[in-house]
């Protein structure tokens, strides 16, 4: 989606990126060190010298060089000609003075009708490597859509022009892109490690929301709207390219799409102060991420959600010498087996106290039914969750899978207590749950036949990481060994 308005003003030429001067690198001297040893017998400690090796410097690259990885960091505002100015000018010291990689700032103004547009003007006249793009159109997701969507960056990143988040975690969010370890990069105000200051009311609407992604997605993310993210732009793309939201709910979409398409997502806890002077509507926002959440439910469950992406390479051995295990397929059914069976002891053992905590109250049909349902829900989100973690199948067709199976169960199950009531009219209750729990036995059988060939039976979704054969050994260059 094009800018409309005003074009971006980016620099061009050298200036374009701002690069950040590395300092000369020291030299250091070998020197002996004592260390301190105790042998067998001795009682009081000797004395051993050991030779340091030396510190080697660290590369330098070229500056600004084609090969040398660059940043785009986008600052969002609507209306923000107050905030704007502090944003800008602290951010800037922070990449001018400790950022190693060219970078530049760009202010994506989305349909502000105040002097944001003018300000940010300003200060792009006034601050070396800072761009102003205007759009017509309000909403955070169609600001960064179009501003990655348009960048020439190797690594897109964004923040709040609050700056709630501390900027100490910025290169930790960058450097891992940089480095090619992973994909996209979130700061986290939920993850261990994380320190926040902010209200009550705000603590509970953000880790209810994120309970709920986890709930509905199995979303391995903890804090899905924390405003400080970064991608590399050649996964990013693609992704952009299936997102549909407009506002705040871009973020949990765009994590969505990259966790159910196989990206790697690393999560920075971060240091997080709440602004009160803020734009967003949090009871609304709430309202539209739920809806948010029903739609990619249906994306995922259409097949809508996935995207083709590059592949990641081959996981290869460092170890020039290292002896490596049988592919990872060759135990992927011992783990489904081994899982599957774990979740199954579970779940009848549940199923077994269950039907009997309830069979004092109801008839057996009635008790038998209940714990049905609660089992095979529980049961099922615990084997999309790990037995067949790698499938693509959401949890739409998971439990609609699960729904069919479930009327196949309770069938079986329910006639074996009923053969065995009539078998022995005067059989106590414990009596009938041993019977149950035999025959859900048999019903946890079936279900793994069918889940695994039929519900799970999708290949399982792309780690962009590759599989290595059979006895194969490479070396860290990645050809054979």
């Amino acid at each position: 989606m094009p800018p409309t308005g005003r074009a971006r003003s980016f620099r061009t030429g050298p200036d374009r990126f701002r690069a950040h001067p590395l300092p000369a690198p020291r030299r250091h001297r070998p020197r002996e060190v004592p260390m301190t040893r105790t042998s067998p017998g001795v009682s009081a400690p000797g004395k051993a010298l050991r030779r340091a090796a030396g510190f080697q410097p660290a590369p330098r690259p070229a500056a600004a060089t084609p090969d040398t990885t660059t940043v785009e960091i986008v600052v969002p505002v609507h209306n923000e000609e107050r905030a704007l100015p502090g944003c800008l000018r602290t951010l800037h010291a922070r990449l001018r003075d400790e950022l190693p990689y060219p970078w530049r700032i760009t202010v994506a103004d989305n349909a502000s009708t105040d002097r944001t547009l003018d300000v940010a003007h300003e200060l792009a006249a006034e601050l070396p490597g800072v761009g102003v793009v205007h759009l017509e159109r309000k909403g955070k997701g169609v600001a960064l859509r179009t501003v990655w969507g348009a960048s020439d960056a190797d690594i897109v990143a964004y923040m709040d022009v609050d700056l709630s988040t501390g900027l100490d975690g910025l290169l930790p969010l960058i450097a891992p892109l940089a480095s090619g370890h992973s994909d996209l990069a979130i700061g986290s105000r939920l993850a261990p490690g994380a320190r926040t200051r902010r209200g009550t009311r705000r603590e509970v609407l953000s880790r209810g929301y994120n309970t709920l992604i986890r709930l509905t997605h199995g979303a391995r993310f903890r804090d899905g709207q924390c405003g400080f993210k970064a991608a590399r732009t050649e996964v990013l793309r693609p992704l952009l390219e299936v997102t549909r939201d407009d506002g705040f709910f871009f973020d949990t979409e765009l994590l969505i799409l990259a966790e159910h398409n196989g990206l790697r997502v690393h999560e920075v806890p971060v240091d997080w102060i709440e602004d009160l002077d803020t734009r967003v509507d949090v009871a609304g926002t709430a309202v539209k991420d739920l809806r948010g959440l029903w739609r990619m439910t249906r994306m995922k469950a259409t097949g809508a959600a996935t995207v083709s992406l590059p592949r990641r390479p081959e996981p290869t051995a460092e170890h020039p010498d290292a002896v490596l295990a049988p592919g990872r397929r060759r135990g992927h059914l011992s783990w489904e087996l081994s899982c599957f069976i774990a979740i199954g002891i579970a779940s009848t053992a549940g199923h077994a106290l269950l039907y009997w905590l309830l069979r004092s109250w109801w008839s057996p049909a009635l008790a038998n039914l209940v714990t049905m349902v609660v089992l095979t829900v529980a049961n099922t989100e615990a084997n999309r969750r790990w037995t067949f973690r790698g499938s693509r199948a959401g949890p739409v067709r998971a439990h609609l899978g699960a729904g069919m199976l479930f009327v196949l169960g309770y069938l079986m199950t329910l006639g074996a207590v009923l053969a065995y009531r009539a078998a022995e009219p005067g059989a106590s209750a414990a009596a009938e749950s041993l019977v149950l729990a035999g025959a859900a036995v048999l019903v946890t059988a079936v279900r793994f036949t069918v889940l695994r060939t039929a519900v799970f039976g999708r290949p399982p979704a792309p780690d962009r990481g590759g599989t290595a054969t059979d006895g194969e050994r490479r070396r860290p260059g990645g050809g054979p060994g």
